[in-house]
């Protein structure tokens, strides 16, 4: 089929679509709906079959979907209705939720329904759970939804309210009245519940000090006590406030713009409050796993000769100082007696590379990029030097820029079937670094490096296993994904030919650095990357401000739009539809 995504942005769910779309023969095209006629537009062009739209907050024009099989990926149950679904399915502790394929039509979320996919509801913020759960049912139901397409006859489902499976309503937008903290009153659970509805939109405002923040990244604390609201501690740019009965980690604030349309943008809680937490104690925390609640980046924990190293930094984001602790974590690892060490990265992302909000935020963004770019390549360059132990990445997360060349460093590569990789760096106007042309040709070779690195698209687990960019796809239910991890780190550790792997990799470094060292690699990629930090007329600080601030593009890029990769200029008379 000729399969149009409409979406409000090429967010992961809508590169999953993608991404699956396409390994099942389908042929696919992207349009961004940046306004009526750029949607009128790509229909025009594309012709499409069918019309989904996987993550969509603006109306499709009513032309399109009157003429046109036009349907909704809505993140709510059979009747569930209005823009605030998961907020209020997370506020009212809920059990299970779903994910629900309607046909656009005249009431928002009110077309008959193609299909609907349920799932049990995990303690984690709306982004975790839209990155996890909803995702995976969203492509259940998008697969669901093509078969149902492609079965003559099917007649989709009117929405019936008197139905005893249709268990939703419409739900107004949740206003920030509606999550306020009450640190005189609620519960840890109450604010942890209430931060996490709000995560990674809109956030909650609050005060501190008198000011006003939207408050990110909640993690319950289970030790630490004090005053209702005071805050406690700091901890890895993270703060800590006491609530009623316990306490909770904030890990990310932004300040409240003072006028409407003002810059502001989301960064670690304790950067934003800088000298007002005076006197606030920093309170360490060991890599061991901790057995108590509590906020902790970086963890290691070791079983049976597999040391597995876990850093889940919120949005995959890797500033200079996450860097430094994680290659000093690592270096802590290979100082175990341990024969392999699995690199785990985070529950929602495994790296997305260096760490552009921060670096925005820093007195010289090009000092700070530099320091960044350094901070990851040290991490990349100890992992490649690891000659006395074996080496897995193991991808829970997707991963995209150097954080996807980075888990190429290890000796294996593992990721679970969802996942998605974004192996490139020019969607920022980098070069890249992270030792790259060294690591990606080694794996798949020059012409597919230079195809991924160019092409700015996604890459799906089944496409990364056929052209060596993973060596296994492991399940996507996190217990079998984890049970699987363990398994084949311990056979790896057991293998007879443990010692032998070890020897060859041991040789085939070392040849490979009498041809080219990794010093040389390294200095290759730099000084490109040097230019481009230090040129303040750079596409790359355009680009990073444009993400930072979210700023929407002009039009759909033609890496997306398979409809606008023609010179259409050519063609007059295929003039811009207007509406009917």
């Amino acid at each position: 089929m000729r399969v149009l995504l409409i979406a409000t942005a090429y967010n992961g769910l809508c590169q999953r679509a993608h991404v699956e779309l396409e390994e099942h023969g389908h042929e696919v095209s992207i349009a961004l709906s940046l306004s009526d006629d750029e949607i009128r537009w790509a229909v025009q062009l594309f012709q499409p079959d069918l019309i989904l739209c996987p993550f969509l907050k603006e109306r499709v024009p009513e032309d399109i979907w009157r003429r046109h099989r036009c349907i909704i990926i809505h993140p709510g149950i059979k009747g569930d209705r209005g823009p605030s679904s998961l907020d209020w399915a997370i506020t009212d502790d809920v059990a299970a939720w779903g994910v629900t394929a309607l046909q656009a039509a005249e009431e928002m979320d009110a077309g008959a329904i193609w299909s609907s996919v349920g799932f049990p509801m995990r303690a984690a913020s709306k982004a975790s759970l839209y990155r996890r759960e909803v995702t995976e049912a969203a492509v259940a139901a998008i697969a669901g939804t093509i078969r149902h397409c492609e079965t003559r006859g099917f007649v989709p489902e009117p929405l019936d309210y008197t139905r005893d499976d249709v268990r939703g309503t419409l739900r107004p937008t949740m206003k920030q009245a509606e999550r306020a903290v009450d640190w005189a009153r609620d519960l840890t659970s109450d604010v942890l519940r209430k931060i996490r509805a709000a995560d990674s939109a809109p956030g909650v405002l609050d005060t501190i000090g008198g000011a006003a923040y939207y408050l990110y990244g909640a993690h319950e604390e289970a030790t630490l006590t004090g005053a209702p609201g005071a805050i406690l501690a700091r901890r890895h740019g993270a703060i800590c406030r006491a609530t009623v009965d316990g306490a909770v980690w904030i890990s990310h604030l932004k300040a409240k713009a003072p006028t409407p349309g003002a810059p502001t943008f989301k960064l670690p809680a304790a950067m934003v409050l800088g000298d007002r937490l005076a006197g606030v104690p920093e309170v360490p925390v060991g890599l061991s796993t901790s057995s108590a609640a509590t906020f902790q980046e970086v963890r290691y924990e070791e079983a049976n000769q597999v040391g597995y190293l876990h850093f889940d930094f919120h949005n995959g984001a890797m500033s200079t100082e996450q860097c430094h602790r994680l290659r000093d974590a690592y270096r802590f690892a290979a100082s175990r007696p341990v024969k392999v060490i699995v690199l785990m990265g985070g529950d929602d992302f495994w790296s997305n590379g260096i760490h552009l909000n921060v670096i925005e935020a820093a007195p010289s963004a090009a000092d700070e990029s530099w320091r960044n770019i350094n901070a990851i390549d040290d991490l990349v360059l100890e992992i490649l030097q690891t000659t006395s132990r074996l080496t897995v990445s193991a991808l829970w997360g997707s991963a995209g820029a150097g954080g996807a060349i980075v888990p190429l460093a290890a000796d294996r590569v593992w990721a679970r079937g969802g996942c998605i990789v974004n192996p490139h760096y020019k969607t920022m106007g980098l070069y890249g670094s992270e030792y790259w042309t060294y690591l990606l040709p080694r794996r798949i070779g020059p012409g597919l490096a230079i195809e991924l690195t160019e092409s700015t698209l996604p890459v799906g687990m089944q496409k990364a296993r056929r052209i060596g960019l993973v060596d296994e796809v492991l399940p996507d239910r996190y217990e079998a994904y984890r049970a699987e991890v363990t398994a084949r780190a311990e056979a790896l550790m057991r293998s007879a030919e443990y010692d032998h792997l070890l020897a060859a990799k041991a040789a085939a470094r070392a040849a490979d650095e009498r041809i080219k060292p990794l010093a040389a690699y390294r200095e290759a990629e730099l000084r490109r990357m040097h230019a481009q930090f230090f040129d303040e007329d750079s596409d790359y600080h355009r680009l990073r401000r444009r993400f930072v601030h979210k700023l929407r593009p002009a039009e759909t890029g033609r890496c997306l739009a398979r409809h606008r990769r023609f010179d259409h200029s050519n063609f007059p008379e295929l003039r811009q539809p207007t509406a009917a």
